[in-house]
């Protein structure tokens, strides 16, 4: 049995609806070109008894069903209000082939329960696209398509007293206090008797870096003659000396191995005569015969270290040396009066004033040194009165092999041999950088590298710039002997700052700041450090508060 559309309604409802009611769609239209029946307006300033936010209005296609979801609509009068589709009249629309829509009871009966947001929500949506579908038939327009959007899920009511976030809250809380109870753990509850890995601290250098080229300048003296043909050494290549050590002997210009020659005729004269006058004695000598003995004995002995036996040659080519000055001086006293071996002295003595005329020994003018017989020619100008004095150009043609101008007078002087003082050196450091500038002063490592790399400790004495080069003048104390046949190597210097390294696993952040774990009587304790850098494995740091750490002290490892 089909339900009373206008049950429940007032009069005045009852005639609205009536008058205002369509036709559904796809039903009884009339024919094409027959006048339509005019649908009357409700009289000016007046509406249906209705709120308009929860009329259901026919979907095109859809039967009209009845909406649980309306509320009861209060019985008082109701007051005019403006219809905002009074002046409005429906377009034509062509005959569509739809299902009857069934007239919908207004209000329900009954309906009393009231509405949720969501329930609200839901209508509110469902009276839009209503209301878009009767402009649209009332304005016909290009369909305009848009893409859905897409709905966010509703969240469920919030309950009396419920605060949203809570669970989240709790759980921070949570992990927080799980945290502080490891930390905790670790700290004091921990076993003492676990293994742990640890690791020692130690002292390190660490700051900026800058390569360059060097030009070595010894503390040295370099000893020349004019004249020289020939140099007999004696001393041995780079041997420390003392003063009035002999060095060589130096022959000069006019020298010839002849003179040498006639000097050794003389002395084989000597034997021979002296031969003679021996083979001719009747009486027996043992003075001289014990001479003789001690010449011949000494004599093997230097023999038999020559053929590789071991020993000190030069020692006992002394004692040789002594032995036959002490026979001759007897040989000279026994047989003073005679007249041709007095003559066979006096030949061989003004032979030996003569070849001493060419041959010049040389001796050690300095306390303690180091002698060297190979030289470069730049000795001279970079002595430790003048290596100053040089400017950055002038450094680097020394460095590329051209020596300073010499006057005609060293032109034609050879170089000997050199002293050089064995306890510092200099060097001049040119660099291609122009914003870094050394502090004077200032104690830098300095690494000079050749076949081998010698690092050492360079002070920073002046400094200069030209031509875009950085030069910088420093002194090294420590053993020239590293250095000693070095003129020119590339360089590196480092703004060296001392602190202490460990393993960047002994690194350990807690409540924001890194440090690391010590053990002190058995109780670990943490260290707030700085950490200045991380290279290589290695963590270069210095502890906040001065004196906690120390270099050998064992500090924990962490994986």
């Amino acid at each position: 049995m089909q339900q009373n559309p206008f049950q429940g309604m007032t009069p005045e409802q009852q005639m609205w609806q009536q008058q205002n009611q369509l036709p559904p769609m796809g039903g009884n239209m009339p024919p094409m070109g027959m006048p339509q029946q005019p649908v009357q307006q409700p009289p000016f300033g007046m509406q249906p008894p209705q709120d308009p936010l929860f009329t259901q209005q026919p979907v095109m296609g859809q039967p009209m069903m009845p909406n649980p979801m309306q509320p009861v609509m209060s019985q008082q009068p109701m007051m005019p209000q403006a219809n905002p589709f009074a002046m409005q009249q429906p377009m034509p629309q062509p005959p569509m082939m739809q299902a009857p829509v069934a007239p919908q009871q207004w209000p329900p009966p009954g309906a009393q329960q009231a509405m949720t947001p969501e329930m609200m929500q839901q209508q509110m949506q469902f009276e839009a696209m209503q209301w878009q579908m009767a402009q649209q038939q009332a304005f016909p327009t290009q369909p305009v398509v848009r893409k859905p959007k897409k709905q966010k899920q509703p969240k469920p009511p919030k309950q009396k007293g419920e605060k949203r976030g809570g669970g989240k809250a709790i759980l921070a809380v949570l992990l927080v206090l799980a945290l502080a109870g490891a930390g905790a753990y670790f700290f004091f509850l921990r076993d003492p008797g676990d293994k742990v890995s640890t690791a020692q601290i130690e002292m390190g250098m660490m700051g900026n870096t800058f390569r360059g080229d060097a030009l070595i300048v010894r503390n040295e003296t370099a000893f020349d003659e004019e004249g020289v043909q020939n140099i007999e050494y004696e001393a041995e290549e780079g041997s420390l000396v003392y003063r009035t050590n002999p060095l060589c002997y130096v022959y000069s210009t006019g020298y010839s191995t002849n003179e040498m020659n006639t000097l050794q005729d003389y002395r084989d004269q000597i034997n021979d005569y002296q031969q003679t006058l021996l083979a001719a004695e009747t009486a027996y000598d043992q003075r001289m015969e014990m001479l003789e003995t001690e010449v011949i004995e000494r004599g093997l002995e230097v023999r038999s270290l020559v053929q590789g036996s071991r020993g000190d040659l030069i020692n006992q080519e002394n004692i040789l040396a002594t032995a036959i000055t002490q026979r001759q001086n007897y040989f000279r006293s026994k047989y003073a009066s005679d007249m041709r071996l007095s003559r066979l002295y006096d030949d061989e003595n003004t032979q030996l004033q003569r070849i001493e005329s060419w041959i010049k020994p040389k001796l050690a003018t300095q306390e303690s040194s180091i002698v060297s017989f190979y030289t470069d020619g730049f000795e001279h100008a970079l002595s430790p009165e003048l290596f100053e004095t040089y400017t950055p150009s002038q450094v680097r043609s020394m460095i590329n092999g051209i020596k300073p101008e010499t006057s005609a007078a060293e032109r034609g002087r050879i170089d000997l041999y050199r002293l050089v003082k064995k306890d510092n050196y200099a060097v001049l450091m040119l660099i291609n950088d122009r914003n870094w500038n050394p502090t004077n002063d200032e104690v830098y490592q300095l690494t000079l590298e050749q076949f081998t790399s010698t690092k050492v400790q360079a002070k920073v004495l002046s400094y200069a710039r030209s031509g875009g080069e950085l030069l910088i003048r420093l002194a090294v104390v420590g053993d020239v002997s590293d250095v000693l046949y070095m003129r020119t190597c590339e360089a590196t210097i480092s703004e060296a700052v001392q602190c202490m390294t460990v393993p960047v696993a002994a690194l350990y952040t807690q409540n924001g700041s890194k440090g690391v774990v010590i053990n002190q009587n058995g109780v670990p304790s943490f260290v707030p450090v700085n950490v200045l850098n991380e290279a290589e494995g290695k963590a270069y740091i210095q502890p906040i508060q001065s004196g906690v750490l120390t270099e050998g002290m064992d500090v924990q490892l962490f994986n």
